[in-house]
């Protein structure tokens, strides 16, 4: 009998070290890749910035600012720090909740990440996502929210049936309610705009709301996470690079040329000012030396990606703004100087 012990217990503990080093390889290559994926952001958006051309990338990274370069990094992704954070712990809480023998930290690298999130990490990417995100993305976050709350609850307290109903019925119907109240009047501008898909992002979240707060079939649940899990892996990143990749790295300037009056007005971006030379990308990806002596002025022209292409409001906010865009000051809005159009100044 005991080699027979011997022979079965031997397998099992083989099978759980695989596991544990199964977990331990996957942890150690996601923290080898994470750092890696801002370098390849920057390397990719100064070689899209420099139209591929070698030369001009090279003259860009000894002149561009890497404080410039990390600073135009966090301000356009800062919205995804949330999105990794609170999707993982959703689904992580749901493989919890449907197939808790499954959830295992040394094997499942989502059941890992789950239970070493502490609860004031969520709470602080929750109000970063308020900050951060679009109005048409805040249905989306609170119903991530009430999908987390319900599926904590129901892991924490499944013996109180009074509070699984609040967390995992009533308190989603009344977000809901809460939310459609206030977005109607947008649901139906962004309909008669024919912006469908600003109205999808306001009509599907509050009712999405219902539909993940109590556990799926147990059989499903390690497979639907993983797919979920795989999923939401592969996008992120393509939609990050995507955004990223449109994000200005350097000023947009409008330079008057020519002595003793203006020849042109060289528009592109400024990439640096020598001693002897003002060095400019300018709109076809050539770089321009102009020497300083014909540079008679220059100004800064404003930023196009920040018009707005939705007409759609709720109250009077934008659905393209975020919470911080009301927050913080901005510039007050002046005619737009002919010469960011290209136009020589009438006195040239």
């Amino acid at each position: 009998m005991g080699e027979v012990r011997a022979a079965i217990s031997a397998p099992t503990t083989a099978g759980a070290a695989d596991r544990r080093s199964g977990a331990r390889q996957a942890q150690q290559w996601l923290l080898t890749l994470l750092p890696a994926f801002p370098v390849l952001l920057l390397v990719l958006r100064l070689w899209r910035l420099s139209r591929q051309d070698m030369s001009t990338m090279l003259l860009l990274v000894q002149y561009v600012s890497p404080l410039g370069l990390l600073s135009a990094l966090l301000i356009a992704l800062v919205w995804a720090v949330p999105l990794v954070v609170l999707v993982p712990a959703v689904l992580g809480r749901l493989l919890q909740v449907s197939a808790p023998d499954r959830f295992d930290a040394e094997r499942s690298l989502l059941a890992y990440a789950t239970a070493r999130t502490p609860d004031w990490v969520l709470v602080v990417t929750a109000a970063l996502a308020a900050l951060t995100w679009q109005l048409r993305f805040l249905p989306t976050l609170a119903m991530l929210l009430l999908w987390l709350v319900a599926l904590r609850t129901r892991n924490r307290f499944p013996d109180r049936p009074r509070l699984l109903v609040t967390t995992g019925l009533v308190l989603p119907v009344v977000v809901a309610a809460a939310c459609y109240a206030w977005l109607a009047p947008a649901i139906w501008a962004a309909a008669g705009h024919g912006e469908w898909a600003t109205a999808l992002l306001l009509v599907l979240p509050p009712a999405g709301a219902l539909v993940l707060t109590g556990p799926v079939p147990a059989g499903t649940a390690p497979a639907l996470t993983r797919i979920l899990t795989y999923t939401v892996g592969a996008l992120v990143p393509l939609l990050m690079g995507v955004v990223f990749l449109r994000v200005p790295l350097l000023p947009a300037v409008a330079v008057e040329v020519g002595r003793p009056v203006t020849r042109e007005v060289v528009l592109g971006e400024a990439v640096t000012v020598t001693d002897r030379m003002t060095i400019v990308l300018d709109r076809f990806g050539e770089v321009r030396f102009l020497p300083n002596d014909e540079v008679r002025g220059q100004v800064l022209c404003p930023d196009a990606g920040r018009m707005p292409a939705s007409r759609v409001d709720v109250a009077g906010w934008p659905v393209e703004d975020t919470a911080l865009d009301w927050m913080m000051p901005r510039g007050p809005a002046a005619s737009p100087d002919p010469r960011c159009a290209g136009l020589v100044p009438a006195s040239g």
